[in-house]
């Protein structure tokens, strides 16, 4: 029923995107490069990381390889599972491929975050989508459109913004009404999960490895 209700709705605002997903299921489950300055503290929140149900994720989507977004509305850069490879968020690309990449899991030579960070597991996007400690609501911030999670506990929020993703053959879809953030959990050989937001939901989906999504960090 979730599947079919995400469709439905992801469909009225990005119908090309909604026909590359299906739901993931639950069995499968500025200093740019610095680490968190103290990870240990629950409430800990700095320009660059902040605390959300116990995951310290980073407040900027992954930029260029090794770099994040200028702030924690810029899109950043588009990545396709398990390649270092970063592709404009805006305007077109040319040289894509549809190739999917290998494997079970991002691989660390592969992962474009900076130093101490990495692509977030489905296990710890999930940890956003626990309605007993999080709240969730689609809202505009310093006029960009996306999904705020804040922690009912510590009132630390985190914006994920929705820039879109990268669709079959390079086409953009969906920017400011809908973001995609790989994991690095893979689903089945050909797919892999991400944590999908549009204006009335948030959920974890699989999509196609070689299309481009968003990058949101955590501590490792």
């Amino acid at each position: 029923m979730k599947k079919i209700l995400f469709y439905l709705m992801l469909a009225l605002s990005v119908a090309t995107t909604a026909s590359m997903m299906t739901a993931c299921g639950d069995d499968k489950e500025e200093p740019k490069k610095e680490t968190p300055t103290d990870p240990t503290d629950p409430t800990a929140t700095t320009d660059t990381v902040i605390v959300i149900n116990g995951v310290k994720w980073a407040t900027r989507n992954v930029d260029e390889p090794g770099t994040f977004a200028a702030t924690p509305e810029s899109a950043g850069k588009f990545y396709q599972w398990n390649k270092k490879v970063a592709w404009s968020a805006t305007g077109s690309v040319s040289g894509w491929s549809d190739t999917a990449a290998a494997g079970t899991t991002w691989e660390k030579a592969n992962d474009p975050s900076p130093v101490g960070w990495r692509v977030p597991t489905t296990e710890e996007q999930r940890t956003l989508l626990d309605a007993a400690k999080v709240t969730s609501e689609w809202t505009t911030q310093n006029g960009v459109s996306g999904r705020k999670f804040t922690d009912k506990t510590t009132n630390n929020s985190l914006f994920l913004p929705a820039s879109g993703n990268w669709g079959n053959n390079g086409k953009l879809h969906g920017a400011g009404t809908s973001g995609c953030y790989w994991s690095s959990t893979q689903y089945n050989e050909r797919n892999a999960c991400s944590l999908d937001i549009i204006s009335d939901v948030a959920g974890i989906y699989d999509a196609y490895r070689w299309v481009g999504f968003s990058v949101r960090a955590v501590a490792e």
